[in-house]
Formats: structure tokens, sequence, C-alpha cells
């Protein structure tokens, strides 16, 4: 009888976790990971502006000098971390779009000629989506954002930046974090504009908020408990951050979150605010009057809201305010995050995590 072989664990990121971790829950492991952000983050602020991957940003900017849109494509929290880079190059003059890579690979083949760069973002490197889109796009100007460089896609690409989040085995909690800075970090090359203040302040804030937000988890999930669904709105930098917010919500706890932007949220979901509703809404950046008087309307309409801004306000039983300080635009699209997985962990604390960890690569499938 012919022996079968057996395949060798694909650990995340090709490193085998300690033992400790192993035996971690799924609530264990999201805390362990959202502790980890701010220094992940202030190490690949260090790394980006060191004489290597300054190199490496050159070669990306000189691949945007091609005429047409830069695109970044990716999937789940790679799209997601990918919206405040091109956010920050709209704002800039330069037509920038996020797209998804499952609609890009089936359906936008015909025009791909016509972008300059496509950046691709994937923190496994393994996503079968983004692997067929560097295999059918070899000639064209491409670069690649990814947390595994022991991946398909990183072998692939020619172009190349590091995530550097280390192995994450629940939530995209850092993945996301060190993505999206590596994405306006890249914008900012694109179009000729220092980063490296803007970058060191906004690890300082997340740094510093963390653990005050982190420390009103209880008081959160007990304000929204109950709800029939929970909807966060955030414009520009921040959508992704709702999006983001909304993917971790229900991942861990399996309660139904979406994710909109304040205008579409105004043309459609806004009609069924009543008591049963909570939002979580992101009043940074520079339509932050907007998310407030938006938060006003849910409120008349019976809703209950959880403001995030860089402002006080007062709380009442139908608005839970919570300021956290202020960052230079795009980097909102990091901070906004904050009070969004301090929710899930309450959540989670008092419920338990519906997603396990996981420690190794499946089957990566379209």
């Amino acid at each position: 009888m012919e022996e079968v072989k057996k395949q060798e664990p694909r650990w995340i990121s090709g490193i085998e976790p300690a033992k400790e971790l192993l035996t971690a829950t799924g609530t264990q492991i999201l805390e362990i990971e959202c502790r980890e952000q701010p220094a992940k983050l202030h190490e690949l602020i260090r790394a980006y502006s060191g004489p290597a991957i300054r190199a490496d940003l050159k070669r990306f900017r000189d691949l945007a000098a091609k005429n047409g849109p830069v695109l970044f494509i990716g999937m789940g929290a790679s799209f997601c971390s990918s919206i405040s880079g091109s956010i920050f190059l709209q704002s800039h003059g330069r037509l920038s779009f996020s797209v998804d890579a499952g609609e890009w690979l089936h359906y936008a083949s015909s025009i791909w000629d016509e972008a300059a760069p496509s950046v691709l973002l994937t923190t496994s490197g393994e996503s079968a989506e983004l692997a067929e889109l560097f295999k059918t796009g070899d000639d064209r100007p491409l670069g690649l954002i990814c947390n595994n460089p022991a991946s398909t896609c990183w072998k692939l690409a020619d172009n190349k930046l590091p995530i550097l989040a280390g192995p994450e085995y629940g939530n995209a909690t850092k993945t996301y974090t060190n993505a999206t800075a590596a994405a306006i970090i890249l914008a900012s090359e694109i179009v000729g504009l220092p980063w490296e203040k803007d970058a060191e302040r906004a690890a300082e804030v997340f740094a510093a908020n963390l653990d005050p937000v982190f420390a009103i988890r209880a008081d959160l999930e007990e304000f929204c408990r109950g709800a029939a669904n929970t909807e966060i709105i955030g414009r520009g930098a921040a959508y992704g951050g709702a999006i983001m917010s909304a993917l971790c919500i229900r991942e861990m706890s399996g309660h139904r979150a979406a994710a909109h932007t304040g205008a579409g949220f105004k043309h459609g979901p806004n009609l069924d605010v009543d008591a049963s509703h909570v939002a979580i809404i992101f009043a940074l950046g520079r339509a932050a009057d907007l998310g407030v008087k938006l938060a006003q309307e849910c409120n008349r309409r019976g809703g209950k809201v959880v403001l995030v801004s860089n402002e006080s306000h007062e709380a009442t039983n139908k608005l839970f305010p919570v300021k956290i300080d202020a960052v230079p635009e795009p980097w909102e699209g990091i901070t906004s995050l904050l009070v969004p997985q301090a929710l899930t962990l309450g959540m989670i604390e008092r419920t338990g995590c519906r997603l396990p960890p996981r420690f190794q690569y499946g089957v990566m499938e379209q």
C-alpha cells in the first residue's frame, strides 16, 4: 500500500508559533495582537525611513510616472487598508482608486493597461485572486504590499514592500494597521510629499489612546448590547476603518455589522433607524461636522450612537462619545479602528469568541 506523505505545516508567515500561543483562546489572541499594534507601527515607520526600503519606494515612484490612475487592489482587510492611500492621492491631485481584487480579475482585465502602477495588497501573499493577477499581469507595472516574504505573491513580484506586522493569528489587526501605514507612505512618496512627521504623530496618538479606549470596552459593550444591527459610518480614510471595523465585529463575535460612507448611509440605511439600532460614527477628518450632524439625526430617530471624534461631546442615554486625539489626514484610517476593536473585545469577553485562532494557512481558492 502506497504511503501517504504528510504535508508540512504551512504556518502563518512561515513562522512556527510559540507553544503558549497555540493554547491561547481567540479572545486572548485578539487582545494580544491589538496591543502589539503600536510597537509594530513604530517598527514599520523606522524601517520605511531606512535606505533599503527608501530604494524600494523610489522604484514605485518611478512606476507611477506613467500616465493613468494608481490602482490599489486587494480583498477584505487588505482592500480596507488601501483606501487611505487612494484617498491621499486623490486629495493631492493624482487619480487613484481602491478596487476589489476579485471584481478586477474577472471584469476589468480589458482596461488594465489604462492604469499606471497597480499596487496589490495581500497579507498572506497566497490569496488565489491576487496570485492570478500577478500571473496574468506580469507585463504591467505592478507592485506588492505583503506580510509574508515566503509567499507565492512575494516570489512573483519584482517591486514589493513589507507590512512587517509579524505573524497574525486572529483578526487582521496588526496587518490592517501596518498595511494602511504602508499605503499612506507610498502615496506620499508618489506625490513627493514628506511623511515622517505625520507618521510619527499618528503612531504616538495611536499608542497613547489605546489603553484609555480599551479601558472602557465593557461600557461600550453594555451601551451597544441588544442592538438588532450595528452600522459603522466613516468618510474618507475613515471609511476604510469602518469596513475593517465591521469585519472585526462580525468575524470575532458573529454579530452583524455593516460599513457605510456618510452619504451612503444618508441615502438608504438612515431611513430605518429606530431604538433597535446602534451606529458607530467616525466624526474625523475634514468632514467631521457631517458626522456630528448625522449622530444628532440618528438620536432624533431614536437610535443610539457611539460618536468617535476629536472633540468633547456630552454623553446621554443615546449618545456614547469617545474622544481620541487628532492626527494628520489621512492617518485617521488607523486611529478610527481603536473604538470598534475595544467594543469587539468587550463583546467576546462577555459572550465568547466565534473565530478560533488560525495558525496555519488553509487552501486558498476563489
